[in-house]
């Protein structure tokens, strides 16, 4: 194993962005950020639109800022893309996951491709906004006709550093345009639904080298390594986890939960339970279902103009529990808007008191949260016959610790809270295995980022009958019960 390396994490995530250096060696992990940055989207006429534009142009003000480096990788969210003319060039801002222009497209698809046959083929959970159903969307229009490459946004970001045109797969694995039964494109079911196979550019691997960076952008010729592209796959290779009885959360605006296994559950029972089997890295399968996660939260801090989230925790643990809990999967909740009227607006329609406050909305927000994580990991285990000693809980939302304890409590497992920067770690990790300056398995990286990264763990404080009747209520819409503290 070599000495440490200098790399560069370029972390994009739905609200924001930011670019972290980390020295990486056998025995040292250290991280240091350099520059964060709002990632805003944009309203222009009806269509939602990420500035991809200010975001590259953000991405190189931090590598430039961080001074030498052995590699840079790039990860973000998932399912949003640019697409290329035949020149290489960008035919529009992309469009937001949350834009509404995928509404009726599910239907449509599945009405050419059943969804059990396209769930025997991709193992992916069907949410609007999966990119099989943005393009069938985008499929009439001018732009979509002009487009000769499909790029996901780390993809685009690294095309425009070095020039090099390709797809990492743990990311193409989100687009439902892989098969996940040959780890390739699938070009069959992109001809079914009027989709040109040539718009899907050649597979990477995690690790792989893209590229130098170019040279007119004034960074060398810094390597560009391929990571595990989609936040939450580099997430996942941080989580400090020993052996394989354990779930993940990684919790942030989305909270992604499930398990980590050696090959896909594609049965009837999972189709009908919505979980998804997404590529990890060294032949891993994710194994989870996306829940709303903290964005109810942040919506709603946004619609109160409150960015002071601790004081709004501590008004809320003195809350009584279950006295009101919502299904935060339900799709009223995925538009921005007035999030907090949604909630009481929900609380109302089934017959439950309607929070009056900040406190007892982010209240209802967090127990509501706690059990879709019960649910999930309750599900992931018995779908896929996987036994749960302990649930790892890593990203931004490990610093909520009113969530963390909750979670202990609904789901009656320990929750190990952290690493925070789980992506950023991930991240740097798989390029430092690169250079040979990590260790070469998953374990030996986990083992890593145990003996360098501070956690916390909270353990369930009882009521386990209390949960369970919450967890009912909620599952059938009955009536409120008795809160209690």
């Amino acid at each position: 194993m070599s000495d440490a390396v200098t790399v560069a994490a370029v972390d994009l995530g739905a609200s924001s962005g930011r670019v972290i250096t980390a020295r990486v060696g056998p025995d040292r992990l250290d991280l240091g950020a350099v520059t964060r940055f709002p990632n805003t989207p944009v309203q222009v006429g009806p269509t939602l639109h990420w500035d991809v534009l200010a975001l590259y142009r953000d991405v190189l003000d931090g590598l430039r800022r961080a001074g030498p480096l052995d590699s840079v990788g790039i990860d973000s969210w998932a399912v949003d893309h640019g697409l290329l003319d035949a020149d290489g060039r960008l035919l529009g801002n992309p469009v937001h996951y949350r834009d509404a222009r995928t509404e009726g497209i599910v239907d449509e698809v599945l009405a050419q491709v059943p969804a059990a046959d396209l769930y025997a083929q991709s193992g992916l959970q069907l949410l609007p906004f999966n990119t099989v159903f943005q393009l069938v969307a985008a499929r009439p229009t001018a732009q979509f006709a002009a487009a000769r490459t499909l790029l996901l946004i780390p993809d685009l970001l690294g095309y425009w550093l070095t020039g090099e045109i390709g797809a990492e797969r743990t990311n193409a694995s989100t687009t439902q345009l892989l098969d996940i039964r040959t780890g390739g494109w699938n070009t069959g079911l992109a001809a079914r639904l009027g989709l040109p196979s040539g718009l899907l550019p050649p597979l990477r691997e995690p690790g792989s080298r893209i590229g130098p960076t170019r040279a007119e952008l004034g960074l060398g010729a810094t390597p560009v390594t391929a990571v595990a592209s989609h936040d939450t796959a580099s997430a996942v290779v941080a989580v400090p986890a020993r052996g394989t009885r354990f779930a993940y959360i990684s919790c942030g605006t989305w909270s992604l939960a499930g398990v980590e296994l050696d090959r896909p559950v594609l049965s009837a029972d999972s189709l009908a339970a919505n979980f998804t089997n997404e590529i990890g890295i060294d032949g891993t399968v994710r194994y989870l279902r996306n829940i709303m996660g903290l964005w109810l939260l942040q919506e709603s801090q946004r619609c109160w103009g409150v960015d002071d989230v601790a004081e709004l925790l501590r008004e809320a643990a003195g809350v009584a529990r279950f006295r009101s809990v919502v299904d935060v999967d339900d799709p009223v909740f995925l538009p921005p808007g007035d999030m907090p009227a949604r909630i009481r607006d929900a609380c109302r329609d089934t017959g439950q008191p309607v929070p009056a406050n900040l406190a007892e909305v982010t209240r209802c927000i967090l127990d509501s949260l706690a059990l879709a994580h019960r649910r999930t990991i309750d599900q992931a285990a018995a779908l896929s016959g996987q036994d749960i000693d302990v649930i790892h809980l890593v990203g931004g939302g490990a610093r909520n610790e009113l969530l963390c304890q909750l979670t202990a409590d609904a789901c009656g497992r320990p929750v190990v809270a952290g690493p925070v920067e789980a992506t950023a770690l991930g991240n740097v990790l798989v390029q430092a295995r690169s250079l040979g300056a990590a260790a070469g398995d998953l374990d030996g990286m986990r083992a890593l980022v145990r003996a360098t990264q501070p956690v916390r763990r909270y353990e369930p404080t009882g009521r386990p009958a209390a949960w369970a009747q919450a967890a009912e209520r909620l599952r059938t819409g009955g009536m409120p019960m008795v809160s209690e503290r």
